[in-house]
């Protein structure tokens, strides 16, 4: 039986991972109680005292716009502690699953970024996941970046929930237009995650395949469409909201300054990975359609 270390144990991730893998072997999932991912010794020590055979790390800073004034924090999550992980992982011979963002990419691409596109970020968040990325590349270890975005789930805070409770606040909202990219339901990485860790086990986890992928689901939206669309789809379950007038007003980007600078551009090619891996990717639009589903009958089981 295969001992899988998971970081992030409560984030939107890391809980979905939990259960998504839970036949797969022993399950070891922690969050920063148990490790502090800024102190590099510890996580040397925990890796060796449990000696996993498959590392998997959803954590991560990522308060966007916080990272620009704690730029050191950012780095020691983002930046050192998957290099660390990578490192551990070499020594064992064990395989690191990784998550990342698009926001390595500037934005500027009129097109959808592929794996072999420069990357360029424009944020302290962007930049310190760029350098956890390289720092596993450079370990040599077995790995899979996973680079994803818009992530959102049925458990933890997340744009659809922060949409959802403002809705029933607010008469009007005013979301931002000028952004485009995919929104990507936590259980579709957790799901995805093992299917490819299924499909690459039958080839006796072949390191030619280690790399960087991108993850999301298929299509393209704004932040503006896909606020419309929480709406429109929580309407169906919620009678209050139903009945209650409500104006999604889209914005341009500059009419709400943040410290951190967004991608423009946040869609990711997925053609590399569902080759690799003979992955289906669902449209986001289902996906959110099910996971606000979930949200309004919370003992439904999700579907995989």
């Amino acid at each position: 039986m295969k001992t899988i270390l998971i970081t992030g144990a409560n984030g939107q991730v890391g809980w979905e991972l939990q259960r998504t893998l839970a036949s797969f072997g022993r399950i070891i999932a922690i969050d920063r109680e148990q490790l502090d991912l800024c102190q590099p010794d510890a996580i040397r020590q925990f890796v060796r005292e449990c000696q996993p055979d498959i590392i998997i790390n959803p954590a991560a800073y990522t308060a966007v716009d916080k990272a620009e004034s704690e730029p050191d924090l950012a780095m020691a999550v983002n930046g050192v502690a998957p290099g660390i992980f990578a490192e551990e992982a070499k020594k064992l011979g064990a395989l690191l699953v990784h998550y990342s963002t698009d926001y390595v990419f500037d934005g500027s691409k009129p097109t959808p970024y592929s794996e072999t596109d420069a990357p360029n970020p424009q944020s302290v968040y962007g930049k310190t996941k760029l350098a956890g990325d390289e720092a596993i590349n450079a370990s040599g270890c077995k790995h899979l970046i996973l680079r994803t975005s818009w992530v959102y789930g049925v458990h933890g805070a997340n744009f659809v929930q922060t949409v959802l409770r403002l809705a029933r606040e607010r008469s009007e909202l005013r979301i931002v237009a000028d952004q485009f990219g995919a929104p990507t339901w936590a259980h579709l990485l957790a799901n995805s995650t093992a299917l490819i860790l299924q499909r690459w086990q039958h080839q006796n986890f072949d390191s030619s395949l280690s790399g960087v992928y991108h993850l999301t689901a298929g299509g393209r939206t704004n932040w503006h469409q896909y606020a419309e669309e929480i709406v429109r789809l929580a309407r169906q379950y919620d009678e209050a909201l139903n009945q209650k007038p409500l104006t999604i007003q889209p914005i341009a980007t500059h009419e709400y300054p943040l410290p951190a600078k967004r991608p423009a551009n946040s869609v990711l090619s997925t053609d590399k990975i569902k080759q690799a891996f003979n992955l289906r990717l669902p449209e986001w639009q289902d996906d959110l359609a099910e996971c606000v589903r979930l949200l309004y009958t919370p003992s439904a089981v999700p579907v995989t």
